[in-house]
């Protein structure tokens, strides 16, 4: 490591499962207090039309949108999944499952809401985050720090704990051909002890 990290032990899992990539990383760092984890996930969604295209939290004026039983919002969809990942409780399908209707068109902005509390009464606080967002088009450049407020809003941390990037796939497969939208998140949580 390029820098000094007191850890006693580490894990990489890496599974493919459908649509998701998993690759877990977990870092445990001894001391006192505090464990910190780190988990990464990426998730990608088909377009289509007819919807409007929600990423990150906030509406971007696009003729598609994405897939999804809720708003499609792959970007919140990835980083509630890192973050579930990382505090070790289950998955989004698990907690907001697409077979409930009440979850039906639901801002994917109120399901973060409910994981953050979910994570915060389990003892864990949000350490960085860090998003790529993989688009061909719209390109997400002058959008990034919209998002970057409302999710720090919502974690109610400093907007410089979390870093979003655009990136294209120089136009190859389905990203690069327009029909879908990817995201790759990391996530590092601390869990303090009771």
């Amino acid at each position: 490591f390029p820098i000094r990290l007191l850890y006693v032990n580490w894990l990489l899992t890496i599974v493919v499962i459908e649509k998701y990539l998993y690759t877990r990383f977990i870092i445990f760092f001894f001391n006192d207090t505090a464990t910190t984890e780190i988990y990464t996930l990426s998730l990608h969604d088909a377009l289509r039309s007819k919807r409007k295209l929600y990423l990150g939290g906030i509406t971007i004026p696009y003729h598609l949108g994405l897939s999804g039983h809720s708003d499609g919002d792959s970007v919140l969809h990835a980083l509630i999944d890192s973050l579930l990942g990382a505090c070790k409780l289950k998955d989004i399908g698990t907690l907001f499952s697409d077979k409930n209707y009440k979850y039906k068109n639901i801002r994917s902005t109120k399901l973060l809401e409910n994981v953050v509390s979910l994570i915060k009464s389990k003892n864990y606080s949000i350490n960085n985050i860090d998003i790529n967002v993989i688009a061909q088009k719209p390109k997400i450049k002058k959008y990034k720090n919209k998002m970057i407020k409302v999710i720090s809003k919502i974690f109610k941390i400093n907007p410089k704990q979390i870093n979003i990037k655009g990136k294209t796939t120089e136009k190859l497969g389905i990203i690069g051909k327009e029909k879908a939208i990817a995201a790759e998140v990391i996530a590092s949580v601390i869990k303090y002890d009771e």
